[in-house]
């Protein structure tokens, strides 16, 4: 919600007046120099959406503001034009409306289109997260990463290395919108005070590593890969078996950590709808984009979100950090999922994480069942993973 700034407003009035924290409005308004404000200037206020109402027989602004639990001066501020004692009848003014409610409807087909509408509507409402393009897909669309915090230690999630296991990314966002809701609402998550964690974290999430797959599997093959797709797929025009990228790629298969070993066992010896590692490490745009990622940023952990099995892998060859042991058994304790410290895998994006940068690495599969995991456990693996993602932030 944008306001534009009167002679004496100041961003503490702001936060008094619609009760958000002020450290998000200064973050959400980047450019301004909060203590030169200037008249006519238009300041973001996070955490509200406005609302048009058109004026009935009787209405004032104190009662209009009494009905929302509003302050008068919160309608004279966004009314400006508007003689609030001259209100006429049927004139439509702007009442702020706070978002208590999820933006995100996670529990869907979420798709690349789900995706970039549900970050613009919360980039919208929470101007105080930055939005990047950190690469592009085979098919050109972007991969986005939105990050928030202003800590020094450096959390990365992401979601959707494989095209099945879409049912992640909209997981990762409903956890993301819920961590912005109590942000600006200032209501704790399960008990912990989260303004906090904002303060100490520099958050990142790419909610969608592979956005060409997950089309794939929810909307079908596109027109110019249309033979191609199916001709990897065996013929079949059933694509719930899909894991790789566009071009037949497993992404999650692509990371030069012992990557030969991997490519020598998988049977698939070329393009196909998962396992096929690639014809050299790091040969895709997307996965190419995430290594570059963590190279920049050096995070100091990182969770990847994948399904299926309720269970979470947290080492890599003995290479992984001691403290690793300690926020596994958190994870453990606070979803219910098994720890496996190693398996017989090589060439993740954990894998290499560990191996390359001697941090904290794991790979959760979220769910059970065969993929796709049906919606009707979205609520359930919502609960078990949101405790995984605040001691990712807390400990």
């Amino acid at each position: 919600m944008k306001v534009q700034v009167r002679s004496g407003d100041t961003l503490w009035h702001y936060s008094r007046l619609f009760m958000i924290p002020l450290n998000l409005i200064i973050d959400s308004n980047p450019t301004i120099n909060s203590s030169t404000l200037q008249i006519g200037q238009e300041v973001q206020i996070p955490g509200f959406t406005i609302q048009k109402y058109t004026l009935r027989k009787g209405d004032t602004f104190w009662k209009l503001s009494e009905a929302r639990h509003l302050s008068v001066d919160a309608l004279l501020l966004l009314n400006q034009n508007v003689n609030p004692n001259q209100l006429q009848v049927g004139k439509t003014i702007i009442i702020p409306q706070r978002v208590i409610s999820p933006v995100v409807n996670g529990k869907r087909q979420y798709n690349f289109k789900a995706l970039t509408a549900d970050i613009a509507q919360l980039k919208s409402i929470f101007p105080f997260i930055q939005v990047n393009n950190i690469g592009k897909s085979v098919l050109g669309k972007p991969i986005q990463e939105i990050r928030l915090g202003k800590g020094t230690k450096k959390v990365h999630f992401n979601a959707s290395f494989h095209a099945n296991e879409w049912i992640t990314s909209g997981v990762l966002m409903s956890l993301l919108n819920h961590f912005l809701s109590s942000l600006t609402n200032v209501k704790p998550i399960r008990g912990l005070t989260t303004m906090p964690l904002y303060h100490a974290v520099d958050l990142s999430i790419v909610p969608m590593v592979n956005p060409d797959g997950v089309d794939l599997v929810l909307n079908g093959p596109p027109d110019e890969m249309r033979e191609e797709v199916i001709r990897i797929n065996n013929g079949s025009t059933d694509f719930t078996g899909w894991k790789a990228n566009i071009r037949g790629v497993d992404l999650n298969n692509q990371f030069p950590a012992k990557w030969e070993i991997e490519k020598e066992r998988k049977a698939e010896k070329a393009p196909a709808p998962r396992d096929y590692p690639g014809d050299a490490p790091l040969t895709e745009p997307e996965s190419i984009a995430m290594a570059n990622l963590a190279s920049t940023r050096q995070f100091n952990r990182m969770l990847a979100f994948h399904t299926q099995g309720e269970e979470f892998y947290w080492g890599f060859e003995g290479l992984e950090p001691p403290e690793s042991r300690g926020l596994a058994a958190e994870f453990a304790r606070v979803s219910g999922y098994t720890p496996v410290q190693y398996i017989d895998s090589y060439a993740g994006y954990k894998d290499w994480f560990i191996q390359d940068f001697r941090r904290l690495g794991f790979t959760i599969e979220l769910g059970s069942g065969i993929n796709p995991l049906p919606l009707s456990q979205f609520d359930e693996i919502f609960e078990e993973v949101l405790g995984i993602y605040l001691a990712a932030l807390y400990m």
